[in-house]
């Protein structure tokens, strides 16, 4: 990890400031296609997963990515979805403990991943919904697409 890596305040207030008015599927169909759009102008190898609850509303895998993205994303989702918190800040915060996720979660490293890449959907009004994930760069990286996309869909959301 780099040392310009985000403080946990930071990817804190990141959460905070990334919530939306709403979140269907055209929300995930026009962020989903954002992310894809910045990806492929980064030549990035990623893939792309949304989700509102358990459904998928939205997947694309573009040159470069694998079956292994896949399974990354179901990890990092599953700790999205645990602790409310993107990947990045719950394993950030074992870190900042003098740890790491994978010494002290106590959860089973095939299921959960700590890593980068995976954010809470929130909705005003209504907390986390769902989750946006993107496997295939470094962690900072991945959250750092993910947190982009984000801010970018705020000011130009899905008609």
């Amino acid at each position: 990890m780099s040392t310009g890596a985000p403080t946990i305040s930071e990817l804190i207030a990141q959460e905070r400031r990334l919530t939306l008015p709403r979140f269907g599927y055209d929300e995930a169909y026009a962020l989903g296609g954002l992310l894809v759009t910045l990806a492929r102008e980064r030549h990035a190898p990623v893939a792309i997963d949304i989700r509102r609850g358990v459904q998928q509303l939205f997947h694309a895998a573009l040159p470069g990515s694998s079956a292994d993205n896949d399974a990354w994303i179901d990890r990092k989702r599953r700790v999205v979805e645990r602790y409310g918190e993107s990947s990045y800040l719950v394993g950030t915060r074992f870190r900042a403990k003098g740890t790491t996720f994978e010494e002290s979660s106590r959860l089973d490293l095939d299921t959960y991943a700590a890593h980068g890449g995976s954010f809470p959907i929130a909705v005003e009004g209504a907390g986390v919904i769902g989750t946006v994930t993107v496997s295939g760069l470094p962690q900072a990286e991945d959250h750092a697409l993910v947190v982009e996309a984000l801010e970018r869909f705020l000011t130009h959301p899905a008609s």
